[in-house]
């Protein structure tokens, strides 16, 4: 695993802002709205619960030649006697809420990149097409003990403020950190239902470290009246650990060292991370919400590009 003792600059093991700025103009490929790629994760299914933007009641007007009669108002026109429809217009734009997973347990990696760096380059790219479709963006960033929440906006400027957040608590992320943690996923995600009340986009950039039962309703909630999207970013130990790693890892509270060569040891931690992902799966089945899987093998652009069906990879 890298060491940010050797490697202070590294953009695998830390990412600034002004690299997350400059994944804007090579993500424009990917889209997120309803209408998807034919080979895009998002499409079939669970796409089709993609609702994209809801549509605002303008006025009450008699009915005119021409006008969809499923537009029909019946209370109105049997009380007036005279036929009514109402008219609406489509919202010119919706709010999208990414929360960005920063704790420590998001800081590792044992192939290219560190899970924090592939959660701040998601996050980046998905806010820069949320903005570029021409809907707002938002979001809240959290690590152990901090975590700054961005009103959804559509201006560039709230977009660079989000992105540094990311870039912030993302470089605050190192080996010796051992904090007491005071923010939970499950605090996130309730903050998140505060927020986004009915018909916004959130995307969770997590490893989903410290999902329980109370995680479900919560999902729950928030896919009943939005669009959500789950993207579960992994290390490739988490299906095999690599043989000869030792390696002191840390949940943000207890540390432990980490053996590969204890077969009981890799036996628990694999079995741990399969239920969580199982849990997760069986959660997207039963609510509808798609999960999107990213690894620490490779960039995170090349990775969206081929899960959203630009089978090439990046362009």
């Amino acid at each position: 695993m890298a060491q940010t003792a050797t490697y202070p600059d590294d953009p695998r093991i830390h990412v600034d802002a002004d690299h997350l700025l400059r994944l804007g103009v090579r993500s424009r490929a990917i889209s997120l709205l309803p209408r998807q790629p034919a080979h895009s994760i998002l499409n079939g299914r669970h796409a089709s619960r993609l609702r994209g933007r809801g549509l605002n009641f303008e006025e009450l007007r008699t009915y005119l030649p021409g006008d969809d009669i499923r537009t029909i108002d019946w209370k109105v026109t049997a009380r007036t006697g005279k036929p009514h429809v109402r008219v609406y217009t489509e919202e010119r734009d919706r709010p999208a809420l990414l929360l960005v997973d920063q704790r420590v347990s998001m800081f590792f990696g044992t192939e290219v990149y560190m899970k924090s760096v592939i959660a701040a380059e998601a996050a980046a790219i998905a806010a820069h097409r949320v903005l570029g479709q021409g809907d707002r963006v938002g979001g809240i960033v959290f690590g152990d003990t901090d975590l700054a929440e961005h009103r959804p906006q559509r201006r560039p400027a709230a977009l660079k403020r989000f992105l540094s957040s990311v870039a912030a608590l993302n470089c605050n992320l190192n080996a010796t950190l051992r904090p007491k943690p005071t923010v939970s996923l499950n605090d996130v995600l309730k903050q998140a239902a505060r927020i986004a009340h009915t018909n916004a986009l959130i995307c969770v950039f997590s490893d989903f470290d410290g999902l329980d039962e109370a995680s479900e309703s919560l999902l729950r909630r928030l896919a009943q009246s939005n669009d959500l999207i789950l993207f579960n970013i992994s290390d490739p130990s988490s299906r095999e650990l690599i043989p000869g790693l030792r390696t002191t890892v840390s949940d943000g509270g207890a540390q432990i060292e980490l053996d590969s060569s204890d077969p009981d040891l890799s036996k628990r931690i694999k079995a741990e991370l399969e239920n969580r992902l199982a849990q997760l799966r069986e959660w997207s089945r039963r609510y509808g919400f798609p999960i999107v899987p990213l690894t620490t093998a490779e960039p995170a652009l090349d990775q969206l590009l081929r899960q959203f069906g630009h089978r090439g990879g990046q362009r």
